[in-house]
């Protein structure tokens, strides 16, 4: 039996300090919970093996919202592996424990509301910074001053890809925009 640990911060710039784990080996993720498309947790999905334990600091850290966390559990649960919850000292080992289920499927609720209320307020601090004139948006990622000179110069949209390190379909769709 191997204990595995999973850890999630929502960003690159945080850190997992608080999500102490007393574990055998441990997977990482840099990346929002929203969905379940994160690749440290797909490498723990497939790392593990029947009689191992899942450690999870606290339900949130493993998924945002309902669907996600009951389809990793019973993901986990499937290949004969265990599930704990530090915070919330839960455990779920695919047994059909109906207050287990109840208390997953509350935390799992609260995650899921929490994450729309962070949308919420994000969303209104953007529209008040708009009608401020603070807000710009994200920059830019594409220097489209770049591309246009590329393409004048007699570019192919393929090599200004390459040397850009961007799709095909980005320089396409700039290019449309610029007018070219």
């Amino acid at each position: 039996m191997t204990k595995i640990g999973y850890q999630r911060v929502s960003t690159t710039d945080q850190n997992t300090d608080r999500q102490e784990l007393d574990v055998d080996r441990i997977f990482e993720d840099k990346a929002s919970g929203k969905d379940a498309d994160r690749p440290a947790l797909k490498e723990m999905l497939a790392y593990i093996r029947g009689g191992d334990e899942v450690v999870v600091f606290s339900i949130d850290r493993l998924a945002r919202n309902l669907r996600d966390l009951e389809d990793i559990i019973k993901e986990i649960n499937a290949k004969d592996a265990s599930v704990t919850f530090l915070s919330e000292q839960l455990t779920f080992s695919g047994s059909d424990d109906a207050m287990s289920t109840l208390m997953l499927q509350m935390m799992g609720s609260f995650a899921q509301f929490e994450r729309s209320m962070i949308l919420k307020r994000q969303a209104e601090g953007i529209a008040v910074a708009k009608a401020k004139g603070a807000y710009k948006g994200r920059k830019a990622s594409i220097d489209r001053d770049v591309i246009s000179k590329m393409i004048k110069a007699g570019s192919s949209l393929t090599s200004i890809a390459k040397s850009l390190g961007i799709s095909r379909q980005s320089v396409h769709r700039i290019k449309a925009e610029l007018g070219l």
